[in-house]
């Protein structure tokens, strides 16, 4: 079997190598050189042609998001970024993810060579999945530039929408792939609750993105914060996130807690809460991802009689986490992407004439 051949590009000479270690203790890598700059890195893309590129967010004589773009647009493929947890940081790996990265890994706070040792299998992980991501060719993204005017809710879509909710789990690929479904929403549309495997900070900038660019509006999610109609929550990085009745109406809870399934939040704990307390109120979506969170949770949904789908191969980056969901029965539709939006609003407005 072929080796998956990568190349790093960091200005850092130590993350070159803590990387290249990393990655060639796996037997089903190939490290096929290191670049200190993207300039350089772009005559070894042309000598090696290399299945993955790992890519410093801030690189010297030309930065990681214009080389990014470039290469997105005239050679496409799969992109992890190595970013920092700074606000800098977190907003730049976000465009670069608008770009067509694939994912991205953060660098410990303090002592590198300490903490990489720590995410190494997650490294290993997300660069064994970028390969084999479909990655297509992009233009530059929009969403920066592109701010929504919210039209009020006017009473009658409180009233009507409160006792439906959308439910949605992602991972790998999802930030583009839940900003699609998001952006296609009508501003009365039903609350949402949403999970996206993402560190703490990352979520809440990506919030405040989406935000800017949906007709409905996004937050991160804070413990105790009513689901509402024509609103998104975002469960918070480093937090599972439950949704609960609260009297007549939905709020979620916002807890730490074991990683489940590797991730906290977990797309799992979200669904299996939406089981146990919305039962047929709820329409749950689970779209691009890495691995099986929130497949299991997905099928509970379905039993306890929601209405469930699965996002296709056809338009996902990675096809893990929909297809374990539709391999155990747990969707009862399979959808491409630019459809989904549409048809979570379909049938939770079919709910609506069935209550009534």
């Amino acid at each position: 079997m072929a080796k998956i051949k990568v190349l790093i590009v960091d200005d850092s000479a130590l993350m070159r190598q803590l990387l290249r270690e990393i990655l060639e203790q796996q037997p089903d890598f190939e490290v096929v050189d290191t670049a200190g700059d993207p300039m350089i890195a772009r005559d070894k893309i042309l000598k090696y042609n290399p299945d993955v590129l790992t890519l410093d967010v801030e690189m010297p004589r030309m930065d990681g998001l214009t080389f990014l773009e470039k290469l997105m647009a005239g050679r496409p493929m799969p992109v992890v970024m190595v970013s920092s947890l700074t606000e800098r940081g977190c907003e730049t790996t976000l465009k670069a993810l608008e770009l067509g990265a694939v994912d991205f890994v953060t660098k410990p706070k303090i002592d590198v060579s300490t903490g990489l040792d720590d995410i190494a299998l997650e490294i290993v992980e997300k660069v064994r999945a970028a390969s084999r991501a479909q990655v297509r060719r992009r233009s530059r993204a929009t969403n920066d530039d592109r701010r929504v005017t919210k039209a009020p809710l006017n009473s009658e879509a409180l009233i009507k929408s409160t006792h439906k909710v959308i439910a949605i789990g992602t991972s790998t690929g999802g930030t583009e792939a839940l900003s699609e479904v998001l952006t296609s929403l009508p501003p009365d549309s039903p609350g949402i609750v949403a999970v996206i495997h993402m560190p703490e900070r990352f979520t809440k900038s990506y919030a405040e993105r989406l935000d800017r660019a949906c007709q409905i509006r996004v937050k991160e999610a804070e413990d105790g914060d009513r689901i509402l109609p024509g609103h998104a929550l975002i469960a918070p990085g480093n937090f599972h996130m439950e949704a609960i009745r609260s009297g007549a109406s939905y709020a979620v809870r916002v807890f730490p807690g074991d990683a489940v399934n590797r991730h906290r939040p977990s797309v799992d704990v979200l669904f299996n809460s939406c089981a146990r307390y919305l039962g047929g109120n709820c329409v749950g979506a689970i779209l691009t991802g890495m691995g099986n969170d929130g497949a299991a949770g997905l099928l509970a949904m379905r039993q306890a009689g929601a209405h469930t789908l699965a996002e296709s191969e056809e338009t996902c980056v990675v096809y893990g986490m929909p297809r374990e969901a539709i391999e155990m029965g747990a969707a009862e539709e399979v959808l491409p992407l630019g459809s989904i939006g549409q048809r979570l609003i379909q049938l939770t407005r079919a709910m609506e004439v069935a209550r009534v």
